[in-house]
């Protein structure tokens, strides 16, 4: 069974940092590609970062670049976020997602995922 967990998320202030997790198990998921994105009350699901299977390669969004870094943990198997100088609009449910494929242009899609979590809450208070 195929499962992507994320944690992490909750309340903080405007400035301040927060780190998710999203453990995935069930395929070889050191082999995939790892996405993150976020959705907004009324907005549609956005593209936030994504990293490569060895995590040589990360991309992100220009709305959260130089603010956000994508990461995998040792076993490939868990994406990490982390989110400093945090802003009011970054405020969304934050969704990982993960796919067997690659490609540099595609991966900003939510469609090109295969794979996606629950969401977890991030909360910016101003």
């Amino acid at each position: 069974q195929v499962q992507l967990v994320e944690s992490g998320g909750g309340l903080v202030q405007a400035g301040g940092s927060r780190r998710l997790s999203c453990a995935a198990s069930g395929r070889t998921f050191s082999t995939y590609t790892m996405g993150w994105f976020r959705q907004a009350p009324g907005r549609e699901r956005e593209f936030v970062a994504a990293v490569n299977w060895s995590g040589t390669n990360t991309y992100y969004a220009d709305s959260v670049k130089g603010r956000f870094t994508i990461s995998r943990g040792s076993a490939k198997s868990t994406v990490y976020l982390q989110m400093n100088s945090l802003k009011p609009e970054d405020t969304a449910v934050y969704y990982c997602a993960a796919t067997p494929n690659f490609d540099g242009l595609s991966l900003l899609r939510p469609t090109f995922y295969d794979y996606w979590g629950q969401g977890t809450q991030v909360t910016v208070s101003s």
